[in-house]
């Protein structure tokens, strides 16, 4: 079963991968909580969830679980990541397969500051970044230009701004309520250029034994994949020309991309990873500098499953069919491109 199948989020990208799986023909059961969920015609059974905060959500859940005979368990978005580690227990104890990370680094990695805090801890690079609780607080900051973001949760780049001086960034206090007391908004240094961002996947079995790892260097060029671009007039030439901020839609080049690889899958390790975990950074004069792990299967996830690196699937194979995986095993380079497509819904209505 995956949930959270509808919307275009991770839960869809994990059901395009599993049926582009070679080898095996799973039968999928979708969840979501749209009962006209497009999405729905792709899949052997359909079932209709609550919303993730609905108290019956898990009962529900565990009821269809039962019903189809559902071997595997996968999130589709994150606030069913959060309810999913919080009953592990109680899925696990039917005989499910649930391939999420230990609660400890969902919780770390979902907390931005917590996650900058625990990068610095274990002697990675991660841009400078402060949590404002006054505006004596934002005085101090002389590292423009900054990005302003939510300190919980993740995903999408959704609430992301960019401050180039601080009167931009006395504004976005006042707008966002920076300063206030428990404010939840993070204020990160704006690093690299927007051809350095790259999004990288590392993949562990759920014992923590590494399998392998890739990057999709991003093509940041269009209103799909960019939220915020402006021109850049702080003097930092080494910024590049123009400032962005990349969405939640991903895509360029897929491949190995082995320096930048080779860093994140230290990370991964240090944190204590297992199963699928994204790493969102810049490469900057040789080093990754993180911004964001996100515990869970990308935005990427078919994407990268069509250059034959299909994680949903290794999973699977490792810990349900006892298959041997190769570590580090070969995969195709691609660049792949994603654009918007059309669905029609329904039954035809005439007027």
């Amino acid at each position: 079963m995956v949930t959270a199948i509808g919307g275009g989020g991770h839960g869809e990208q994990i059901l395009k991968a599993l049926k582009l799986a070679k080898g095996h023909r799973y039968r999928i059961i979708g969840a979501d909580a749209n009962p006209d969920c497009p999405q729905f015609d792709w899949v052997d059974e359909r079932a209709q969830l609550p919303l993730a905060s609905d108290p019956d959500y898990v009962s529900v859940l565990l009821d269809a679980c039962d019903r189809f005979g559902v071997k595997a368990l996968f999130h589709g978005c994150e606030p069913e990541l959060k309810k999913f580690s919080a009953n592990r227990h109680l899925i696990e104890g039917r005989g499910i397969f649930l391939p999420i990370n230990p609660a400890a680094v969902i919780e770390t990695c979902m907390n931005k500051e917590d996650t900058n805090r625990r990068l610095s801890a274990l002697g990675f690079d991660a841009p400078r970044y402060m949590r404002a609780s006054s505006r004596d607080d934002l005085r101090k900051i002389d590292w423009f230009p900054v990005v302003v973001k939510p300190s919980v949760g993740g995903g999408g780049s959704a609430n992301v701004y960019i401050a180039q001086n601080m009167t931009e960034l006395s504004g976005l206090a006042d707008y966002l309520g920076l300063a206030a007391a428990g404010s939840n908004f993070l204020i990160q240094e704006y690093v690299g250029t927007p051809d350095s961002e790259y999004t990288v996947g590392v993949l562990h079995d759920m014992d923590g034994n590494y399998i392998n790892s890739i990057a999709v260097r991003r093509m940041l060029s269009g209103q799909l994949n960019i939220r915020m671009s402006v021109p850049n007039r702080t003097g930092r030439s080494e910024l590049g020309a123009t400032l962005v901020i990349s969405s939640g839609v991903s895509h360029g080049h897929v491949g190995r991309h082995a320096e930048v690889t080779r860093q994140c899958k230290e990370i991964a390790r240090a944190f204590g990873c297992r199963g699928a975990t994204n790493i969102q950074c810049r490469f900057v004069d040789g080093r990754v500098k993180v911004f964001e792990i996100n515990p869970r299967f990308s935005g990427t996830t078919s994407i990268r499953a069509m250059v034959g690196y299909n994680e949903p699937d290794v999973l699977i194979r490792k810990h349900i069919f006892g298959n041997d995986i190769l570590v580090d095993f070969e995969y195709e380079e691609a660049v792949i491109l994603r654009n918007l497509t059309e669905m029609r819904v329904g039954a035809t209505r005439r007027s």
